[in-house]
């Protein structure tokens, strides 16, 4: 291999003396279909294309051994050839441009070996089969065009290619204009990638619901997750139609209160194990208003839901989810992890947080105060008496703050508040609607700065705490325990940033500060693990190297949601 160049899709280019062939791949928008274009610059005369397709066909989370279930049938089509590797799932289709000839030589290739599963504690051997050889005349200036799919060929493959490259280019140039917005051109080009990064995270499940992934390459779209990066991706984006949609779907899934951890499709059932992704649709309704202001939306779609969330949650509902009667929110046993802070170690939560989280209450306090203010606007009786709001702020500073020390503590259970520094305290600040006083806000900041904050985000856990965790590594268990021990998540950034601006005494200083930040994380990570994307996590300890997933939603949405409110400061 010469040379690899990415910018709106990847592209190899292989040469030797006498041949130079470009390899590039592109998958097809809203298609299961990949292609793959291989352009010869140089060859030698009668020279032959042998193209050799290794089929896994297999869940993201599994991999293929070599077994008789497999059917090693294929049959040549025009162009190319049609097999069904297994009989429950679809056939596959792998066709070409050019005049091909297919050699059917059926064959198991054994023990590819993958490492970075091998350091993740997987399985990391795996089997291929290939169903035979597919042979293409070609010579200097020939394209040859293949695609793979789960159904047939439509069309020609040369004007599929140039539709999807020009939707790419003319995403290119639509991510260019938005960040043409910003002053600098290394913001603008910062903010450019990140939303061509963002839009990659906006889906269509199979059923035909719009969605969120929450990260690639084995996340799936969990409620949490989507509410938190679609500002990010949507309303701050110039994609507000679409982050509407995905509104209105999860809220036409409520159930007793509570709204989907995980989504199921083909039938299954929603896993509503959570008890902050329907306070966190009242932060994201919020944003949606800042950007729209298209209350007609709210109104029709998103109020009914809204409103029978505040109301269930008031009265009680599923995992132990209940209000207090100082209006604070409980939640949990200690059997389920219902906060964000999920890991599940051996069927106990690493980071017990029954009890009365802080974050929780903080977004419950948001979430109840802009309720009241739509009732008001909606001209509707109030749910609740109109002292809880107050009584509620008065609950929250004298179960959370630690006036000596002054920040907040993170949970408060049986009688004990665990004083343990982590990040959560930060949305008491970051929110629209905040419990505390400004001097308050100020104290939280500071303790945040000056223990979790690093160049790519907060650490869930202070480096002096003796449970801390500063590397993110080895089998998933081990993992897990690190996951929220110490483990920065770069979403969190978002959050800090809008603290910072809250405080600030000098917003144009702030605002430099925080430009800073942003700029040294994308110029550090962004061709560091997923080229042009933004990773899940990074470990505590300096390097700081990236971890989990190789692009995150929410860490993507976060940054661009920081960029476009840091130049609309004042």
């Amino acid at each position: 291999m010469k040379a690899y160049i990415w910018d709106d899709y990847p592209r190899f280019i292989y040469a030797t003396e006498h041949l130079q062939i470009r390899k590039s791949i592109l998958m097809v928008s809203g298609e299961n279909r990949v292609l793959i274009r291989y352009d010869v610059d140089a060859c030698p005369p009668k020279a032959v294309l042998r193209l050799k397709p290794f089929v896994a066909f297999r869940n993201h989370h599994a991999l293929t051994k070599e077994n008789s279930e497999l059917s090693m049938e294929a049959r040549e089509a025009k162009n190319g050839f049609i097999m069904k590797p297994y009989r429950d799932l679809p056939s596959l289709y792998f066709q070409s441009n050019a005049k091909s000839s297919f050699s059917p030589s059926p064959v198991w290739y054994r023990n590819f070996e993958y490492p970075v599963e091998e350091r993740r504690g997987y399985d990391w051997r795996e089997d291929l089969f290939c169903p035979g050889i597919m042979e293409v005349p070609v010579k200097t200036g020939s394209v040859v065009i293949v695609t793979a799919a789960t159904a047939p060929l439509k069309g020609q493959l040369k004007k599929i290619w140039t539709v999807e490259e020009e939707r790419r280019l003319h995403l290119v140039e639509s991510c260019d204009a938005f960040g043409g917005q910003l002053d600098s051109e290394e913001d603008k080009n910062h903010l450019s990638r990140l939303l061509f990064a963002g839009q990659q995270f906006l889906i269509r499940t199979p059923s035909g619901r719009p969605g969120v992934i929450a990260g690639y390459h084995w996340f799936q779209d969990w409620g949490r997750d989507t509410l938190i990066s679609l500002p990010g991706l949507t309303f701050c984006s110039g994609r507000s139609r679409e982050g509407i949609e995905i509104l209105n779907a999860i809220a036409s899934s409520e159930k007793d209160g509570l709204l989907p951890n995980y989504f199921a499709e083909g039938g299954g059932e929603h896993a509503y194990n959570t008890v902050d992704t329907a306070l966190w649709y009242f932060w994201a309704v919020q944003q949606m208003l800042k950007y729209t202001g298209d209350m007609e939306a709210v109104e029709e779609n998103m109020w009914p839901a809204m409103k029978r969330i505040i109301s269930t949650y008031m009265a009680g509902t599923s995992f132990n989810i209940g209000m207090d009667n100082r209006g604070l929110l409980y939640a949990g046993d200690g059997w389920h992890a219902l906060t964000w802070m999920d890991a599940i170690v051996h069927g106990r939560p690493v980071t017990p947080r029954h009890g009365i989280p802080v974050e929780i209450n903080a977004l419950w306090y948001n979430a109840l105060s802009f309720y009241a203010e739509l009732a008001q606007r909606f001209e509707e009786p109030p749910l609740f008496p109109e002292d809880l709001l107050a009584r509620l702020r008065k609950a929250f500073k004298e179960t959370f703050w630690i006036e000596e020390e002054g920040y907040l503590g993170d949970v408060y259970c049986d009688g004990v508040l665990d004083r343990t520094i982590r990040p959560n305290q930060i949305l008491a600040v970051s929110l629209p609607f905040s419990p505390l006083e400004p001097y308050q806000w100020k104290g939280i900041v500071s303790c945040t700065r000056n223990h979790l904050l690093t160049p790519v985000g907060l650490r869930t856990l202070s480096a002096e705490d003796w449970n801390y965790q500063g590397i993110y590594e080895g089998d998933q268990p081990t993992r897990d325990r690190a996951y929220h021990q110490g483990t920065v998540w770069p979403w969190l950034l978002a959050h800090y940033g809008e603290a910072c601006l809250r405080i600030a005494e000098n917003p144009a200083e702030t605002k430099e500060y925080l430009l800073s930040l942003i700029r040294n994380f994308m110029e550090r990570h962004i061709g560091e693990a997923g080229l042009g994307c933004v990773s899940e996590v990074f470990d505590g300890n300096p390097p700081h190297r990236p971890g989990g997933c190789i692009a995150q939603a929410w860490s993507t949405a976060g940054l661009i949601q920081l960029y476009l409110r840091l130049h609309n400061a004042a």
